[in-house]
C-alpha cells in the first residue's frame, strides 16, 4: 500500500480538517499518516526526517507552515510533494502574533496552549534562511503547488515558481474545506503517485 505523510500547518494538528478528509478519501487505498508536529521548527524537521527514514512514504502532502517542512524535506531527499499554501516565510506569520494562542484542531498528548515569542521567531528564521539551500535540481518537477486564489495570508506563489514548474490553483482560501480537499487537493494526489512513482 502506497504511504502518504501530511504535514499540518502551524496552527494546526494531525486531526485538522484537512488531514482527516484526505484519510477518509484514501482510506483503503493508500496509508495517511497524520502525526502531530512540533511546533519549534528545528525540532519538527528532525521529527519529520526521521518519521520519513523510518515510514519511507511516497509522497508529502503539506499544508501552509507543513508545506514549509514538505519542501525542505521532499527536495533533500527526493520524495515527491504536494505544496497546499505553502507558508515560506514563517517568520512574517509569527511576528504579529506574539503572545498565547491555542491549536485549532486537538492534539494527542492534549497540550491545547501554546506561546509565539522572539525565541521561536528567531528559530524560523534559522531554518527559513536555509529553505532553498538543499533544493535537488531533479525535483523541479516532483514538488507541485497548489495555490488558493482566496488565500490572504500566505502570498508565495512567485517564489515557489523560481524553484519548481507546476503550479496548480483552487477557488478556495488559505485553509481548504473537506469538501475541497476532496475536489482539489485529493486528485492531484492521485496523479503524482501515479506519475511519480519513487
Amino acid at each position: 500500500m502506497r504511504k502518504i505523510l501530511f504535514l499540518h500547518g502551524f496552527f494546526a494538528s494531525g486531526q485538522c480538517v484537512l488531514a482527516t478528509a484526505l484519510c477518509d478519501a484514501f482510506n483503503g487505498r493508500a496509508l495517511v499518516m497524520t502525526p502531530d508536529i512540533p511546533m519549534h521548527p528545528k525540532e519538527a524537521v528532525c521529527f519529520i526526517r526521521k518519521l520519513i527514514e523510518k515510514e519511507r512514504p511516497d509522497l508529502l502532502v503539506g499544508n501552509s507552515c507543513g508545506a514549509f517542512y514538505a519542501e525542505l524535506l521532499a527536495s533533500a531527499q527526493s520524495i515527491p510533494a504536494l505544496l497546499g499554501n505553502p507558508y515560506f516565510k514563517m517568520t512574517e506569520f509569527l511576528k504579529p502574533r506574539i503572545g498565547k494562542h491555542q491549536y485549532k484542531s486537538p492534539r494527542k498528548d492534549g497540550k491545547q496552549d501554546f506561546t509565539i515569542d522572539e525565541a521561536l521567531i528567531e528559530e524560523f528564521a534559522d531554518v527559513e534562511a536555509k529553505q532553498f539551500e538543499s533544493r535537488n535540481p531533479l525535483c523541479k518537477d516532483r514538488i507541485w503547488g497548489l495555490f488558493g486564489e482566496q488565500d490572504t495570508l500566505a502570498h508565495f506563489e512567485p517564489l515557489f515558481l523560481r524553484h519548481y514548474e507546476r503550479s496548480y490553483h483552487f477557488p478556495g482560501g488559505h485553509t481548504p474545506t473537506a469538501e475541497e480537499v476532496r475536489t482539489w487537493y485529493v486528485p492531484l494526489v492521485e496523479k503524482m503517485l501515479n506519475e511519480l512513482k519513487s
